[in-house]
């Protein structure tokens, strides 16, 4: 298995990260972003629909460049980077991923050809209240009046949930999940800021008119639980981005802060200390890679494996290297103007976005009861040990 990036890819990373650095190389700009009523800079989202990033994981003839997980990876790293409020992950990634799996042909071509332009947001509205990382909706319920389909429930948090047009799960009358293309307008909305900066929306849908997405009436299933496999990785890999600027900003702090009339890295405690998170984010680095290629297979039962074990070593490398660099810069990291502080929340954030660690540990514990037992007392030897 290859892990070095291509020219193309090596190319698509640079561009994409000079664009967002000139927007929010200094991280001022990114609070002010975050305080406008949109919650990001439309002229930034414009420039990054006209360099081809938000079709990128689309097929071409619905507008898009037909890129895989890597590619997708890749710009999710330099969002990372800089903390960018762009809906990339909710709009791009997971809407638009959902739409390009379980849309009809016409659906997709509309949709995803506007959200590719800069001209439309769309957002998946699936989680609930009280049903944390579940791939199917139980809470919201679809009900079909001859054809008429209606909406009610609450959906809480969505992402990027002041969208234009809003991507809609519900338990089907016979059973399943479907999902349904809203007007953002018809439904109320109350978005507020998290922690993080980013806003979070509270969906909610009172028989409200929705177009099925697809087939009227298909369990739809599946299709979500890829879809949201295909963000984890994206959320992993923009995670890793975060990770790289907190050790970055950590070893530069130790280089340049004095104490007792030397720098910090003198000390050999607090080097042992940025050496153990060079570690963990190595380690994150090569299992996201891993991950992130199973996930270009197209294997979806293995790339929910494999996202398990990235989303878990993501889930504690981010909290070591967060806390451990809020430490190591003492009292002015937990000032809200400083960058380490806040790429700490937006780690946190991540983590508990699609499932945190403990969900995913979880997960694999569930698939190793699926094997048989092991007794190395009654497992049968080799001849050498048999000869002994």
């Amino acid at each position: 298995m290859d892990f070095t990036h291509d020219d193309e890819q090596l190319a698509l990373r640079d561009a994409v990260r000079a664009l967002l650095r000139s927007r929010y190389g200094d991280f001022e700009e990114r609070r002010r972003a975050v305080r406008t009523e949109l919650g990001h800079d439309e002229s930034l989202w414009r420039q990054l629909a006209e360099m081809g990033v938000l079709g990128l994981p689309f097929a071409e003839e619905d507008g898009g460049m037909d890129a895989g997980p890597v590619e997708v990876g890749l710009v999710a790293q330099e969002f990372g980077r800089v903390l960018a409020p762009e809906p990339f992950l909710a709009s791009v990634v997971l809407a638009g991923g959902t739409v390009a799996a379980v849309g009809s042909a016409e659906q997709r071509t509309e949709i995803l050809t506007a959200l590719a332009a800069g001209e439309r947001r769309v957002a998946l509205a699936h989680a609930e209240p009280g049903n944390r990382w579940s791939n199917i909706a139980t809470d919201v319920t679809a009900t079909d009046d001859d054809g008429h389909w209606t909406l009610s429930g609450v959906k809480e948090p969505v992402l990027a949930g002041d969208a234009e047009q809003l991507l809609i799960s519900a338990r089907l009358p016979d059973g399943g999940t479907g999902l349904f293309l809203v007007d953002g307008d018809a439904t109320t909305r109350t978005t507020t800021t998290a922690y993080d900066g980013t806003r979070v929306t509270r969906v909610e849908c009172d028989a409200t008119a929705g177009t099925p997405l697809g087939e009227p009436g298909a369990d739809v299933t599946r299709e979500i639980a890829t879809a949201l496999d295909r963000a984890r990785i994206a959320a992993c890999h923009e995670a890793l981005g975060g990770m790289e600027v907190a050790l970055e900003t950590t070893t530069a702090y130790l280089r340049s802060r004095k104490q007792f009339g030397v720098t910090l890295n003198h000390f050999q405690a607090l080097t042992f200390r940025a050496a153990d998170m060079y570690v963990a984010l190595e380690l994150t680095r090569s299992i996201v890679a891993w991950a992130t290629m199973v996930a270009a297979t197209g294997d979806a039962d293995e790339t929910r494996r494999a996202v398990a074990r990235a989303a878990l070593q993501v889930s504690r490398a981010g909290r070591h290297i967060g806390q451990e660099a809020i430490q190591l810069h003492g009292g002015i990291a937990m000032t809200a103007e400083y960058l380490v502080g806040n790429v700490t929340a937006h780690l946190t954030a991540l983590d508990h976005l699609f499932g945190d660690g403990q969900h995913h540990l979880s997960e694999l514990m569930t698939e190793l009861e699926k094997h048989e037992a092991l007794d190395p007392l009654t497992a049968p030897s080799g001849p050498d040990q048999e000869e002994r």
